[in-house]
């Protein structure tokens, strides 16, 4: 039976209808369609072996006490990392309905009502947020089910509550950041809190890795002295009521989906006036910028080169939503600082690796938004100035960002370590040039608001300039691991095996420059 047009029924299947359509698109600019039936092959076989998995893991499993705090602290620790990336995911997709989505307008000047809209809206990005953890987990309670252990059935509303309760709080915080920074800035500010959230705990495991021994032991006494007894974690404390939901306990499950239906019924009917507020002030919201108070000023002193590489690095700056795009790679470099700067010792084969792995993917982004994604190669090829003279300053553009990015630690691994540090320069170098190189030999033609489904639109490129940046950064840790006096014959065999990789790569895009059209 089909929902009346207009009703909430209605618009939740036409959201839902479109999130499966937009599963199988190839890029954000691809026309929609469903998934391939490849694909649907590919993830039904999976799924099948996942319930095979879980048949096997319940059936070890017969006989478990669910209530030992060993077990409760473990699903505990693994519900903290779900939930930051089901933050992560709701945030971002808070951002695109706000932001991104081209149909809001038409829905809101339509007779339907607001609160419907805002409703249905967010009802996706909960369902759109489960869904994988449904892909994952669901096994477990179809297993179950057939085990007749039947309590693990709850898996599902205790997925649906956490679900509910982070696209809830994505959506509040992003109506805040709306009221308290405007439309224009949460944009920017979204996208980035969204990524600090799926990065936080890999950030903050990498903060107690790198703490002292003594830190690291005054955390673990403190944890078993609440962990043990009569401690503030006992077996009945809320700290494991989620744990416990998810291991099959129904009163803990469906007490989790009743905080999450209060959540989703008090977020939905007092913040829809305001959802619809935020997306009348990213309609008014001006597209220009205020011109200069002191006027215009014309200057003609520099060479083309020194021109070009000002002019795209303008153009960049003038994008902050493309910026934080960008830079949320810069967020897993983190980690990596705390490590060089610490008084342990250096872990230089990995650093090096890193350090390549994260400067590489770097500019070959930088290097698709100033070479792939010009607005006007036509009148660039057609200008009186040398073409040559055109790409070197438009590589330099994308080159000395992320050499400038890892200068400081790159010099100060030359302090404590000068063999391994130029080896790790070189390295960082050479995977630079080299994901520059290979989009301009074997990028296509592309505009900006695409960027996320850059990978999708030209597989050709995507792979060949990851795996360089592998190659190159398997080079950079094993000379890394040579120059700190780690010399063997399988580490000579692999760096030379790195190189030559390498070097392939680069011969293979040179090969293929001609069969692909190039925007510059």
């Amino acid at each position: 039976m089909s929902a009346a047009p207009g009703s909430v029924r209605w618009l939740l299947m036409h959201e839902l209808r479109l999130a499966w359509f937009n599963a199988g698109s190839s890029s954000a600019s691809a026309s929609r369609r469903r998934p391939g039936t490849s694909t649907i092959l590919v993830l039904g076989a999976i799924w099948i072996a996942l319930h095979a998995g879980a048949w096997l893991t319940l059936r070890g499993l017969e006989g478990l006490d669910r209530m030992a705090r060993p077990l409760l602290a473990g699903v505990t620790a693994a519900l903290i990392v779900c939930a930051t990336a089901m933050l992560s995911s709701s945030l971002k997709a808070s951002v695109v309905t706000l932001f991104e989505r081209s149909d809001l307008d038409l829905l809101l000047s339509s007779p339907l009502p607001s609160r419907s809209i805002f409703t249905v809206r967010l009802a996706a990005i909960a369902a759109g947020t489960a869904s994988i953890y449904y892909f994952l987990l669901a096994p477990f309670a179809h297993a179950g089910l057939l085990l007749g252990q039947y309590s693990w059935l709850s898996l599902y509303p205790a997925v649906l509550g956490l679900a509910v309760l982070c696209a809830c709080c994505g959506m509040l915080m992003t109506l805040g950041l709306v009221r308290i920074i405007g439309a224009r800035r949460t944009r920017v500010a979204g996208q980035l809190l969204g990524a600090l959230a799926g990065a936080s705990v890999f950030i903050l495991s990498q903060l107690y890795m790198q703490s002292s021994q003594v830190r690291q032991r005054d955390i673990g006494a403190t944890l078993y002295a609440m962990l043990s007894g009569d401690g503030r974690l006992g077996p009945d404390s809320a700290m494991w009521f989620p744990a416990r939901a998810m291991l099959g306990e129904p009163l803990p499950a469906l007490g989790l989906l009743a905080i999450a239906v209060v959540a989703f019924a008090g977020t939905a009917g007092y913040t829809h006036r305001f959802f619809v507020h935020g997306l009348q002030q990213t309609a008014s919201q001006p597209e220009t910028q205020r011109p200069p108070a002191r006027g215009t000023s014309y200057r003609f002193r520099r060479s083309l080169f020194e021109t070009i590489v000002i002019k795209e690095w303008r153009l960049i700056l003038r994008d902050p939503h493309l910026i934080s795009q960008v830079l949320l790679q810069l967020l897993y470099l983190l980690p990596l600082f705390f490590v060089i700067f610490s008084k342990s010792a250096i872990q230089l084969p990995a650093i090096a690796a890193g350090l390549t792995l994260l400067c590489g993917s770097l500019a070959g982004s930088l290097a698709w938004i100033v070479i792939a994604a010009e607005d006007a190669p036509d009148l660039l090829r057609s200008a009186p100035a040398a073409l040559r003279t055109v790409r070197l300053a438009k590589l330099s553009a994308a080159v000395v960002p992320p050499l400038a990015v890892v200068a400081l630690p790159l010099l100060w691994l030359i302090y404590r370590a000068p063999v391994a540090g130029l080896f790790a320069c070189f390295s960082v170098v050479a995977a630079v040039w080299s994901a520059a190189l290979v989009v301009l030999w074997c990028g296509r033609p592309g505009v900006r608001s695409s960027f996320k489904g850059r990978g999708k639109a030209n597989f050709l490129s995507n792979f060949l300039e990851m795996m360089g940046s592998l190659c190159w950064a398997g080079l950079g840790g094993l000379l890394a691991a040579l120059g700190a006096g780690l010399a063997s014959g399988a580490i000579l065999a692999g760096a030379s095996a790195a190189l030559l990789g390498g070097l392939i790569v680069l011969l293979a895009a040179w090969l293929l420059r001609d069969r692909h059209r190039r925007a510059l």
